[in-house]
């Protein structure tokens, strides 16, 4: 089963979705990392075994996150004035597109209708 720790930037209700697809979570902001650095964040995802659930265009630097030095980085690249419930929406519905082994060491980026995988 796969584990996603829950960026700060992304709305508290994405972990209590992913939670009803089967998906454990771990929301930052209830695990002392509010305010935290992209490598704070980062070493916490490491340590738990979790993929990155962000909406932080920084973790997509490949220089720092090199893709397969990690279990997995999810960027959501969506318009600001996308409301909360349809983010959700989109977002599991590419996640019901995807299998464990798309996330592992990769990293990808969920845009409206679009998937891009770099893979390792």
């Amino acid at each position: 089963m796969l584990k996603f720790v829950i960026d700060e930037d992304m709305p508290r209700s994405k972990a209590k979705i992913l939670k009803t697809k089967g998906y454990e979570t771990l929301d930052v902001r209830n695990c002392g990392l509010r305010g935290a650095s992209d490598d704070e964040v980062f070493r916490f995802a490491q340590k738990e075994k979790a993929v990155i659930l962000t909406g932080d265009l920084g973790f997509g630097n490949l220089l720092y996150f090199p893709v397969s030095s990690h279990y997995g980085i999810v960027i959501t690249h969506f318009p600001n004035e996308i409301s909360t419930s349809e983010l959700n929406n989109q977002i599991i519905k590419a996640f019901d597109n995807l299998i464990e082994t798309d996330f592992k060491g990769n990293l990808i980026i969920l845009e409206p209708g679009k998937i891009r995988i770099r893979r390792k």
